[in-house]
């Protein structure tokens, strides 16, 4: 494992210590925080249980199709596993610059309460229709795909809201203890919800989840962050709900040689290595394990990406963050192919944790770089932008993971995608050598391509 070592070498050299949990002392980051965590928890859990839900919903099924004269058969709960990321994403394809372009105008702490109010009430008709047996394939996505919408709404407010809350100093800590939480949840989250769909009925998952987003609203209505969107740019004009300021949003990344690069690699690796829609199949086909094994699997990523977050609360800044970002991506391509073909349920988990632990240490480097470069004026669009990207992604990978697996099955369709990160990551490291050179306060804002 050099490049895993080389990794770590790179995060250990020229790092400042600072106290582990500095953002936490800022009253209405740790509010935040705190709510977060019960909502990704929750979130977690219906991940899993939509993806379960479909899996048992089309056992047994089996479409045709006929492809330039010839015949296909295409796996049912393969290819209805790839749908729930096509229903996942297009909502956020559709009004995520939408929602950048709010963020940049409104108050972000109300924008954020409103979206998590509406999905709480998405959630809470999820849990009625199902608990009452009333529930279908069709309003199962429908509601999949409300709830992802809201999040379209949310997320850019949420990440743009990040700078009202604390200093530039600490973006970074603020940041990694934001993956921190979420590793946490999304570990805790996909446990509990293994062994509940197991015992009870599945709506109950369904439920829990709309309570999360309860106690994430009363963390909200306590917070009273400081400024308003565009704060410091008073030479210039304040967005509208337009076509230009989307736009705008859209010229800035495409201007900006390093944020563009970032966005592009983060969708390439994660639409061919996303596995995680596929992992009911490979719980249930390559190793076994059935609902238990199949929620204790999905711990896996989590709990890798968990380790790597609280390796990297210990530093302000990552040294090398060019290089170190092209290598662990390039880990989690290869530790995704070598997932494809364990035999072994502890082989998997391990492979799965390490592609945790490599996206973490990318998504530390990759929000904290945009965030620095990018004005706050255009940090909601940006954002908007970037939901796009790294939404997009894996849910469109998702899709394309399940058409391969339908096709060729499930290992081919992993160990595939694993394999073209790989070289998609060596083309990137070539396509842009300023990322390659690219360390920790040498960047310059607005840098063209």
């Amino acid at each position: 494992m050099p490049a895993v070592v080389r990794v770590v070498a790179l995060l250990a050299m020229d790092q400042p210590r600072i106290p582990r949990f500095a953002a936490l002392r800022y009253r209405d980051f740790r509010l935040l925080w705190f709510g977060q965590f019960f909502a990704v928890t929750g979130n977690a859990m219906q991940f899993i249980a939509v993806n379960w839900h479909v899996y048992t919903l089309l056992e047994g099924s089996e479409y045709s199709i006929s492809v330039l004269g010839f015949q296909l058969a295409l796996q049912g709960q393969a290819l209805g596993l790839g749908v729930v990321g096509l229903v996942r994403i297009l909502p956020v394809i559709l009004f995520g610059l939408v929602g950048g372009v709010l963020a940049d105008i409104h108050d972000r702490r109300r924008l954020i309460i409103w979206s998590q109010s509406a999905a709480c009430l998405f959630t809470a008709a999820l849990a009625g229709i199902t608990l009452s047996g009333n529930v279908s394939l069709a309003a199962l996505y429908l509601l999949t795909a409300a709830i992802s919408g809201v999040s379209a709404f949310e997320t850019p407010a949420q990440q743009a809201l990040l700078p009202q809350l604390v200093p530039r100093e600490h973006f970074t800590n603020a940041i990694s203890l934001n993956q921190l939480m979420h590793q946490f949840g999304t570990i805790g989250g996909p446990a509990v919800a293994g062994v509940l769909i197991g015992a009870f009925p599945i709506g109950l998952v369904y439920t829990l989840n709309g309570m999360s987003f309860l106690l994430l609203l009363v963390a909200l209505f306590f917070m009273r962050p400081q400024g308003r969107p565009g704060t410091g740019s008073l030479d210039v004009a304040p967005p509208s709900l337009s076509l230009g300021s989307m736009l705008e949003g859209l010229r800035f990344v495409r201007r900006s040689r390093l944020i563009w690069a970032t966005m592009l690699l983060d969708f390439l690796a994660t639409f061919f290595s996303s596995a995680r829609t596929m992992l009911p199949l490979v719980a249930g086909e390559l190793l076994g394990v059935g609902a238990a094994g199949y929620g204790l699997l999905a711990t896996a990523q989590p709990a890798g990406a968990l380790i790597a977050g609280v390796a990297l609360t210990f530093r302000r800044e990552i040294a090398r963050q060019g290089p170190v970002l092209l290598v662990s991506v390039a880990v989690y391509g290869l530790a995704t192919a070598l997932f494809g073909v364990s035999p072994l349920f502890g082989l998997s988990y391990v492979l799965f944790a390490v592609t945790g632990a490599a996206d973490t240490v990318s998504t530390v480097i990759r929000q904290t770089l945009r965030q620095i470069m990018t004005p706050d004026h255009l940090r909601g669009r940006m954002v908007g932008v970037n939901m796009i990207f790294f939404m997009g992604g894996p849910q469109l990978g998702e899709l394309e993971a399940g058409v391969a697996a339908a096709l060729f099955g499930v290992s081919f369709s992993v160990v595939s995608g694993g394999l073209i990160t790989l070289l998609l990551t060596a083309w990137i490291a070539l396509r842009y050598p300023a990322l390659r050179a690219y360390r920790s306060g040498s960047e310059t804002r607005g840098t063209r391509l």
